[in-house]
Order: structure tokens, then C-alpha cells, then sequence
């Protein structure tokens, strides 16, 4: 029964912490609510999924802009708008769970949080490459279909 309840309790504790703890931040086009991973530093920041209850949600794309240059990118899984697990690509990947304002920042990181990080990661990228998709805009279609690849190649 413990079992059962922290599984229900879960995911309004996650977004007590993260919305106590983190500041928010809203999609300068859509007004998507998430609190965005540090590092993803500071910046107009896009997301690119569902947003429900004007909260991001789901698998997609947080994305960092400095003016038309894309910043470094989240792939991953939101929940009322906080990130739960994914990759940061900035220069490199930080992987893992949502944990004090960031993702990965856990030095002894398991291997299986690690798979599980870029599966989410590349499903979300496909995700994002599919809205691209139905949007008409073959190019981008294939830029998130090339990168979710790439993550998909870090499981192997």
C-alpha cells in the first residue's frame, strides 16, 4: 500500500519541489508554462510539445534562443510543465532525472537511468520532428529525425 501511494503522491510532490524551489518560465509565442533545466542558462527559452493546462507536457523539445540562433536544447518528458527525464544538448549531453533545478547532475548516475534518459530523449525528438511534419516543414521534420538518431546511437 506505501508503494501505491507514493506512486499517486509522485508527481504532485515533484511539482511542489520544482515549483518551490525553480522559477518559471513561459514560451515567448505560445505561453506554455516548465520550469527550465539550469542548464539551458538563461535566455528565451521555446518549447516545442503539448501543453496542457497551459503547462508543458509530454514528450518534446525545450529550446534556448538568442535571437535566430538556436541555444541548447532539452529532449525529454515534461509533466505539468516540469522536466522528469531527458537529455540537455549543449556541446555535449546531460543526462538523467529532473533533480535540483537541473538534469543529470547525479555524478554516480545509473545505467539504466542513463538508457531510459536517451530513450526518452529520442522518442521526444520524434515527437517534435512529427509536429514539424504536420506543419509542412520537411527540413525541420528531418533535423529532429537525424538528431533523435543520434541520441538513439548513445543506447547501443
Amino acid at each position: 500500500m506505501a508503494a501505491t501511494l507514493s506512486v499517486l503522491w509522485a508527481p504532485a510532490l515533484l511539482a511542489q519541489e520544482a515549483s518551490s524551489g525553480s522559477n518559471w518560465s513561459k514560451d515567448p509565442t505560445s505561453r506554455c508554462e516548465f520550469i527550465s533545466p539550469i542548464s539551458l542558462t538563461a535566455g528565451p527559452t521555446y518549447w516545442t510539445g503539448l501543453c496542457t493546462a497551459n503547462k508543458a507536457s509530454g514528450l518534446g523539445m525545450l529550446r534556448r534562443r538568442d535571437g535566430d540562433r538556436a541555444g541548447p536544447a532539452f529532449y525529454g518528458e515534461m509533466k505539468a510543465g516540469v522536466p522528469v527525464i531527458g537529455v540537455i544538448d549543449n556541446d555535449g549531453y546531460r543526462v538523467g532525472r529532473f533533480n535540483n533545478g537541473d538534469i543529470g547532475g547525479d555524478a554516480n548516475l545509473e545505467p539504466q537511468v542513463r538508457l531510459d534518459a536517451f530513450r526518452a530523449a529520442a522518442k521526444a525528438a520524434r515527437a517534435v520532428g512529427s509536429q514539424y511534419a504536420k506543419q509542412g516543414n520537411a527540413a525541420s521534420s528531418r533535423h529532429y529525425e537525424n538528431i533523435a538518431q543520434q541520441l538513439d546511437m548513445q543506447v547501443e
